[in-house]
Parts: C-alpha cells; sequence; structure tokens
C-alpha cells in the first residue's frame, strides 16, 4: 500500500509539472542573457520588448535535433501563413558556430538569439526543459499565451495564431 501511495504522489507530482501553464516569464528568465548574431549579450527582456506590439512565436532548438528538424517544415509553414508574427528562435547548440551554420543551412529566417546558458540556466528553468524543439506563443504586450507545446500541430498553438 505504501509503494502505491508512492507511486501515485510521484505521478500527480509529474504530471502536473508537465501541464504547467505559465503566463508571464520569470524574473530570473527575463534577466538571462543570450547572445545575438552580432555577438551582443541580450537579455531575455530586451528581446520580448523588441517585439513587444506583435505576437511572437518562440521556437526553442538546436541544429542537432533531429525533433527540431522534423518540426522545421512545420514552423517554416506557420511562418508563411502567419507573416504577421514574430518568429523568434533561441538555440541550444553546442556552440555559436554550429548555430550559425545551422541558421544558414536551414535557411532559417526570423530574429537569432543562442541561448548560452543552456538548458539548465534561468530561461531553461523556468521553461522546465526537457525536450526540444519547444514552442511558445508570447502575446502583444509580452505574456504566454502557449507555454508548452512540441509540435507545430497542437491545437492550442494553432488557435493562438489566428
Amino acid at each position: 500500500m505504501k509503494h502505491i501511495l508512492v507511486f501515485t504522489v510521484f505521478i500527480t507530482t509529474f504530471l502536473s509539472c508537465q501541464n504547467r501553464d505559465e503566463t508571464q516569464f520569470s524574473v530570473e528568465a527575463l534577466n538571462d542573457e543570450l547572445i545575438s548574431l552580432q555577438g551582443n549579450l541580450v537579455p531575455f527582456k530586451s528581446i520580448l520588448e523588441k517585439h513587444k506590439g506583435s505576437i511572437v512565436f518562440i521556437d526553442v532548438w538546436a541544429s542537432w535535433c533531429k525533433d527540431c528538424l522534423k518540426g522545421l517544415p512545420g514552423v517554416k509553414k506557420l511562418q508563411e501563413m502567419h507573416p504577421e508574427v514574430d518568429f523568434v528562435y533561441l538555440s541550444l547548440d553546442k556552440s555559436q558556430a554550429a548555430w550559425k551554420m545551422g541558421i544558414n543551412r536551414l535557411k532559417i529566417s526570423g530574429d537569432h538569439y543562442f541561448l548560452q546558458s543552456g538548458w539548465k540556466g534561468a530561461i531553461g528553468t523556468f521553461l522546465g526543459l526537457d525536450w526540444i524543439p519547444r514552442y511558445l506563443i508570447v502575446d502583444e504586450n509580452g505574456g504566454i499565451k502557449v507555454f508548452n507545446a512540441i509540435e507545430t500541430t497542437d491545437i492550442k498553438l494553432l488557435n493562438n495564431l489566428k
């Protein structure tokens, strides 16, 4: 009986973490610094401020990630269908050189940043990253509308791009 109780608590905790649905970024995530294509350190909050007034599609990805590459045609299709949406890419590549080569090789257009703090940095921790790609939708005021999508066909993702 004790094992069943422990298992039930574990599963409940695990599922509740997986189904988190944040609506605002944490202060730590907003202050996390990323690297721009020009090599500048940019706080995440500055990236969001740059896109304030627009719906923002955030793609957390890496050029080595098979699932990210598999999802990329879907992202490009969404980008084509929704030219009014700003697309921001946060890379978890292992190096800046690999990141930049991936952008060029894959012909990904949008606003690109290297997530130097990685999976366990402030943004990765806030997102609870355990898988990529990870897609988010941020509204015109910086609020999170979609927190946890891993496929471009996610109904919540599609509904928030209308």
